[in-house]
């Protein structure tokens, strides 16, 4: 395969169109899960949320305006293929991208110094997670992490003992704690195996995945499914108003671990389940 070069003007340009794509628009399978949601919710108040929910994205989408106020912090997965020449500093090429996109879509600022709360002013710095492919493109991934439902994620190291229970208490306990206040109905993320960092980076690898797409592994797509079913039946509902749609999609992804460990990870996200894909 030829080797092919990109420029930097190009990445900022993709990078630029793919925030702003991601803070107005929800993807098709997403705005899919919440009107299926709205059909079947049994709950009177969960169905008034979920309507204007979707009033919501319609307003959001006509008027090229912020899905949420809380506009997010910006995650990019990028595949680098090998083939492929870059003469410039790809993560500042990605912040420029970032930077351009904050002010021309008046996106809240919504970063800062963890000890001083300064805020850094222009949503940067993403945080870019990299990795190397066969061929000459790039892919890249953005997830738009909200701080609420961000802030009710955790990570658990259990004993091993602990096993397929433990993991799934761990999931409920997390969407109970979470309550309203992570803005259901929610998209679960799980992480499992690994250790500590790598557990955390799997949950939210799970959630680029395409919403509502079962894994290809036969074992985690029935668990996918189980802890659906199981999440559904515990009557948060949307916005935590009661009903019987509080989590739309569960989606893992797992990797070997020490045999002393059980690492689980539980990332959740909102129901503006912003993330957008672009490949140059």
């Amino acid at each position: 395969m030829s080797r092919r070069r990109i420029s930097r003007e190009q990445l900022v340009s993709a990078v630029k169109k793919l925030v702003l794509q991601a803070s107005f628009e929800l993807e098709p399978p997403v705005l899919r899960l919440l009107k299926q949601a709205a059909r079947r919710e049994k709950s009177r108040n969960g169905r008034l949320a979920l309507q204007m929910i979707l009033e919501n994205i319609r307003l959001a989408r006509a008027k090229k305006l912020p899905l949420c106020q809380d506009t997010g912090l910006s995650v990019f997965f990028v595949e680098l293929g090998r083939e492929l020449v870059l003469d410039f500093d790809l993560l500042a090429a990605i912040n420029q991208g970032l930077r351009q996109a904050s002010s021309e879509g008046f996106l809240r600022c919504s970063l800062a110094d963890p000890l001083t709360r300064r805020n850094t002013g222009d949503n940067t710095p993403a945080i870019v997670h990299l990795s190397l492919a066969g061929g000459n493109r790039l892919q890249m991934r953005l997830l738009l992490k909200g701080g609420g439902a961000e802030n009710k994620s955790v990570v658990r190291m259990l004993g091993p003992g602990e096993g397929l229970e433990g993991i799934k208490r761990t999931v409920i306990d997390a969407v109970v704690n979470a309550g309203g206040q992570a803005c259901p109905p929610l998209f679960v993320g799980l992480g499992i195996g690994g250790d500590l960092e790598v557990c955390a980076l799997l949950a939210k690898r799970a959630l680029a995945r395409s919403p509502g797409a079962r894994s290809r592994e036969r074992s985690l797509a029935r668990l996918e499914h189980e802890l659906l079913v199981e999440l559904n039946q515990l009557g948060i509902g949307p916005v935590g108003l009661g009903g019987s749609c509080t989590c739309l999609s569960v989606q893992a992804e797992k990797a070997p671990g020490h045999i002393a460990s059980l690492a689980v990870a539980v990332n959740l996200q909102c129901w503006a389940h912003r993330f957008a894909e672009v490949r140059i």
